[in-house]
Order: C-alpha cells, then structure tokens, then sequence
C-alpha cells in the first residue's frame, strides 16, 4: 500500500509539473500542487548567527505524502559570496496552491509578499547586505552577537498595517502582492538551487513527524535551527503561542537578543544604504 501511495504522489508531481507553463528563463522551480492551503507561519524566535558569513534563510511549509510539514528556518552558509537567497512560496492558482522553490542569487526576487519575518518582509531583504566580500547584518532584525560579528548596523524597519502570518499568495486568506519591476528584474538573473545541506535539512524535517502539521497544529516542538539539520540542542528553537510575547514577555526580551517571526516589521531596504559599525562592545537586541 505504501509502494502505491508513493508511485500515485511521483506520478501526479510529474504530470503537474509538465503542465504547468514556465513562466520566466530565470530557473525558477514549480514543485508539487495541492488543494488545500498551508497554515498560517508559527511565531518563532531566530537562534543567534553561529559564525560570520551565515545568511539567514526562513521556516516554511513543505509537502509530502502525510502533508505538510515544517521546515526550521536555519543560518545556512551560502554557495558563493554575494548571493542573497529568496525565499519559496506557495501561490493559489487554478483552484490548486502550487510551490514555487526558493533561490540564490544576486539580488532577493519576489517570494510571494509573503511576511517571513527577520528581514524578510514581503518585499525585498532588509537583514543585511554584502560589501567588499563581507556581509554586514542588521541588528534590528538580525540576532548577531557583536563580540563575534563585527559587520553590524542598526537600521529600524517599520512596517504599515498589520502583520500578516498568511504563508501562500493569492485566494482567500492569502497575500495579494505582485512582483514589482525590480523582482521581475531579479528573476532573470543566474540562480542558484539551494544547497546540499539545506536539501538535507528539508529531508530531515520530513522524516520527522513532529514537523507534520497534523501533529503539532501548526505549532512546531522546533520552528528554527541554529545551522542546518541540528533540530536537537540549545540552537533549536520551538514555536510559541501567537501572543505569548504580550503578556509577561517584557522580562525575557531583556534577556534575549531573538524576535519572533511575526512580529518582525519592515519593508524592503536596499544593500549599502546604512552605514556599518564595526567592533562594537556590547551585544545590542532586535527591537520588539
């Protein structure tokens, strides 16, 4: 039964994949289709960076044969200085939601406006930027330690409107967001797929079934990692109530460095516009 069901799913992701029309030349992967829409993005805190040159790539939902699973937002170390990774996204289209894979490349293209949090706004990144080889971090949405990252700034994101958590573009409850000149820009440019360790990192999520949706209800027991595919330890961090961080939160912010997905703000902010700081001497914190 089991042999069946996994030669039923191979042989629907083809079909679906032959009929959907390539919309660019940018290499942008069209994964699996499904009829029933992701939950919402759980409220998470970001592990602090584990080295420099680790970029920050968010949680998502992913499918399988059981259904949707989480995928831990993890600091991954990119596949070549100067690229900045777009996130995937699902999208709401012909009465189905289908997955379009996430990317690295030079500059963040469109990922659905879809709100992931630390820098990852809906539109563009506004965590950090690369310069001279290096890449400098945001402190407002980054949780760097500045005893070991030294490429820091401190730049405030403001956002306007509420904070969505909705994981999927277009349909009812999803975002209605459009890809603006620059992102159409962007998806034309030479992409990357994403790398080994974070096509590890997925497999790891899958095979775990407390990332299924169907057993932690959209609350993860680990929404974020502090490198790929360590889902156990103090680097991994578990989801939390939606408003937990209202009432007696004030005391452990102090004490944290770390800001929950949803309630990071911001729009799009562009590399080399804030000035760096370097060799700080005290560990500044994400503002809540």
């Amino acid at each position: 039964m089991g042999s069946l069901k996994s030669k039923y799913w191979l042989l629907a992701a083809f079909l679906l994949i032959l009929a959907i029309p390539c919309t660019s030349s940018a290499q942008v992967a069209v994964g699996i289709s499904v009829r029933v829409g992701p939950p919402p993005l759980p409220v998470y805190a970001q592990p602090v960076i584990p080295a420099p040159g680790y970029l920050w790539t968010p949680g998502y939902w992913a499918y399988g044969p059981d259904g949707y699973y989480w995928v831990p937002g993890t600091w991954v170390e990119p596949p070549a200085v100067g690229l900045l990774w777009t996130p995937g996204y699902w999208v709401w289209g012909g009465g189905v939601y289908v997955w379009h894979a996430g990317y690295w490349g030079p500059h963040v293209g469109f990922y659905g406006g879809i709100n992931y949090g630390f820098g990852y706004t809906g539109v563009g990144f506004a965590g950090g930027y690369w310069r001279g080889g290096a890449f400098f971090y945001n402190r407002a949405v980054a949780n760097v330690d500045v005893a070991v990252i030294h490429n820091t700034y401190h730049t405030e994101v403001v956002e306007h409107g509420e904070v969505s958590r909705a994981s999927f573009n277009g349909g009812t409850g999803g975002t209605a967001a459009r890809p603006t000149s620059e992102e159409l820009a962007a998806e034309h440019e030479r992409h990357t797929a994403a790398t080994s360790s974070q096509m590890e990192h997925e497999h790891m999520a899958s095979t775990n079934r407390e990332m299924l949706a169907s057993a932690n209800h959209g609350r993860p027991s680990v929404a974020a990692t502090s490198r790929p595919g360590e889902i156990h330890g103090a680097g991994a961090v578990p989801a939390r109530a939606e408003n937990e961080h209202e009432a007696g939160a004030g005391a452990r912010n102090e004490k944290s460095a770390e800001k929950p997905a949803k309630e990071q703000k911001g729009k799009q902010s562009h590399e080399g516009k804030s000035k760096p700081e370097k060799g700080e001497k005290s560990k500044d914190k994400p503002k809540y």
